[in-house]
């Protein structure tokens, strides 16, 4: 038997040693690069408040949507301030310290766009309009014509459901200089108010608040012919103090978490 002289052994076990600690070592990078990745997928891709200008008919599906965002980005807050389009592209022009503006229409984001308040506008959703009746519909109004013989209601002009109402009366031929709305809401929700209070007998409002307000009122469909479809952009505004979270928040509306929660509300899709 060959005899081995006691430095072989030691260099062969020196060099045991060395490949062991590598080894070693190799083991725990991966482990560490595995431990801060499993970090970086759990922690909040953005942190800091906004403020978020959204059109009255948006505050159920924006509650919503406000609430899953924050869920995915704990460092965030969403703070939601609804009224009419045109209220809103007012105070965002007038620099209301907000970072995003949804509107539910092109002509009011058209006037925080052009002098370049709204920034990289984007369409994130659709929606119809309806008539919205009392509960068991109690004059049995059937069609915007029967606008002619019942109290009614819309709302003003320059708010996105007052000039689609316009355009759908205009389409069905409604004698509205005969037979003029009782009053010219600030907003859709106030169309609902009245017409559930019992104030009015109709008005025309969006489908999605029509079904909001459903254990309290009954909608009657506008056929395709007179109706409108009602489009919404999104959009950062320029006096944003958290561009990343705005952009951010304005992914998640426009992502399929974000679409769903709209259609869950009754929007329609942008295709």
């Amino acid at each position: 038997m060959k005899h081995q002289s006691p430095c072989s052994v030691a260099l062969r076990c020196w060099t045991a040693g060395l490949v062991a600690v590598a080894l070693f070592g190799a083991g725990c990078g991966k482990d560490d690069r595995r431990q801060a990745a499993a970090t970086s997928t759990t922690a909040p891709m953005v942190s800091g408040d906004i403020t978020v200008l959204a059109a009255a008919s948006l505050s159920d599906s924006f509650t919503e949507l406000g609430e899953a965002f924050e869920a995915a980005n704990p460092g965030v807050h969403v703070k939601l301030s609804f009224d009419s389009s045109s209220t809103l592209a007012s105070q965002a022009n007038n620099g209301a310290p907000a970072d995003v503006f949804a509107s539910a229409d092109d002509a009011n984001m058209k006037k925080a766009s052009d002098p370049g308040t709204a920034q990289d506008v984007r369409p994130f959703t659709r929606n119809r309009l309806a008539i919205i009746v009392g509960k068991g519909n109690p004059k049995g109004v059937a069609s915007v014509k029967d606008f002619e013989r019942v109290a009614w209601v819309r709302c003003a002009d320059g708010v996105p459901c007052g000039d689609y109402a316009k355009q759908i009366l205009a389409n069905a031929k409604v004698d509205t200089g005969a037979h003029p709305p009782k009053s010219l809401e600030t907003n859709v929700k106030g169309v609902v108010t009245k017409v559930t209070s019992g104030a009015v007998d109709a008005g025309i409002v969006y489908v999605t608040d029509g079904k909001a307000a459903a254990s309290s009122s009954e909608t009657i469909d506008i056929p395709d012919d007179l109706n409108v479809i009602a489009n919404y952009p999104i959009a950062r505004l320029k006096q944003s103090g958290h561009l990343d979270v705005a952009n951010a928040f304005i992914a998640f509306v426009l992502s399929s978490q974000g679409q769903t929660i709209l259609l869950k509300y009754g929007f329609r899709p942008l295709s």
